[in-house]
């Protein structure tokens, strides 16, 4: 039961952190917030309640952790998807149809 309520936290979390930088298409990625969240859970989450000396316990300190850390796994995802799906200058440059060229320009 402890593993099903994580997961669903986790998914809350990437959820929220879409919320907060804006969602894409209108709707949430659940496959980007159960990873985003599962992994900003941990790490956030872990981090911002041993630094606060809370523990291992459930507490505020972990779960503001938890969504900030989601926040930044959205944010490096979504800019590494859009920097790898973004046409570079220099490759519309090199193209040998000039209208390519001109649009680079």
């Amino acid at each position: 039961m402890l593993i099903l309520a994580i997961i669903l936290f986790g998914m809350l979390a990437g959820a929220a952190a879409q919320f907060l930088l804006g969602r894409e298409r209108g709707r949430v990625d659940w496959t980007m917030a159960f990873i985003a969240g599962l992994a900003g859970s941990f790490v956030g989450g872990l981090l911002i309640s041993l630094l606060a000396g809370d523990g291992l316990d459930l507490r505020p300190s972990g779960i503001i952790g938890s969504i900030a850390g989601a926040v930044i796994v959205t944010a490096i995802w979504r800019w590494m998807r859009n920097r790898s799906a973004a046409p570079t200058k220099s490759a519309a440059s090199r193209s040998g149809n000039p209208a390519k060229r001109n649009q680079a320009k």
